[in-house]
């Protein structure tokens, strides 16, 4: 008779996804771009009402922002600026599943024999370390979105489309303090918010496998979306003070006298000396609308075609 099955084997991950190599690793950053198309179709709307209502104050709640741009913009309006992160958060979330996967290979492999598996604070490392290495890329990706995202409609339009604004940014502040604009603030962001997004996600996936003493991928899909999604709800409850400044950072204008930040730290006390501390969370209700289907969608979709293709 075999030997049964103890909650704490039932808690490590799957172990298609603990193998190493090359084949793992192309699983990892191809699960992690489908994930991130995904993310992005389901998440763009919310997207744009929630950077309106945090570099504005023509509008009094989400709603009214929402409104406001169907009706003067149209429809089409909700996904304006899209073909950037479309492209751009699919190569994102990719180099987060696929760091995330490597920094969690490698804490495994130097696991003392007498721990079985990863502590959530090594969990929350990954996931860091996840996040740091996607600044890199999102960081101008989410700046070129942000400015075609809040320029004005219609012939007084700033930017012909995401290449132009690329071009525009560069020459009026240099690729450092240009398209690269509020990268120290994004960095902090992105390593606070993935340390937290892969740590609720794993925790809530090792309690249901340990809880229900079934292996994790016996997890149902809905739960597997239901954990991803209250995952992205962590996530930026963590994070959110920080995506403000970034997003006031990055619609700040170019030059003397029109740039209002000249670095983190005096956006941080202009927002805190003119709205207190409500303007840091300026934006909240519409970007965890946003974040419980996006998240859900992004983890469920990673999760199956990580299944699918091992």
């Amino acid at each position: 008779m075999a030997a049964p099955t103890t909650p704490q084997d039932l808690a490590l991950p799957e172990p298609a996804a603990s193998s190493g190599g090359a084949s793992q690793t192309f699983k990892d950053l191809f699960s992690g771009a489908a994930g991130g198309i995904a993310q992005v179709l389901i998440g763009q709307p919310f997207d744009i009402v929630k950077v309106r209502l945090q570099t504005s104050t023509l509008y009094p709640s989400a709603l009214a922002a929402a409104t406001s741009i169907y009706t003067t913009e149209g429809p089409l309006a909700f996904y304006k600026g899209t073909l950037t992160p479309l492209l751009g958060i699919g190569a994102c979330v990719s180099i987060q599943f696929g760091a995330f996967h490597y920094a969690r290979r490698h804490l495994e492999s130097s696991l003392p024999a007498s721990q079985s598996q990863l502590s959530y604070s090594q969990y929350y490392s990954a996931g860091a370390f996840a996040g740091v290495a996607n600044s890199v890329l999102s960081g101008p990706i989410e700046h070129v979105r942000i400015r075609l995202q809040t320029q004005p409609h219609g012939p007084a339009r700033l930017y012909s489309g995401p290449l132009d604004c690329v071009r525009q940014l560069v020459r009026q502040g240099g690729v450092t303090h240009g398209l690269y604009r509020g990268q120290a603030v994004t960095l902090i962001r992105e390593a606070q918010a993935y340390g937290l997004w892969f740590l609720s996600f794993e925790w809530l996936m090792n309690s249901d496998a340990k809880r229900n003493r079934v292996d994790r991928k016996e997890i149902p899909s809905w739960k597997v979306a239901l954990y991803g999604g209250l995952a992205g709800e962590a996530l930026w409850l963590g994070s959110y003070p920080f995506d403000v400044v970034k997003s006031k950072m990055q619609t700040d204008g170019f030059g003397q006298g029109q740039q209002r930040y000249r670095n983190m730290r005096n956006c941080f006390a202009q927002v805190w000396r003119q709205e207190g501390m409500r303007g840091f969370w300026k934006g909240l209700g519409p970007t965890l609308l946003r974040a419980m289907p996006v998240s859900a969608g992004t983890f469920a979709v990673v999760e199956m075609t990580m299944r699918a293709i091992n």
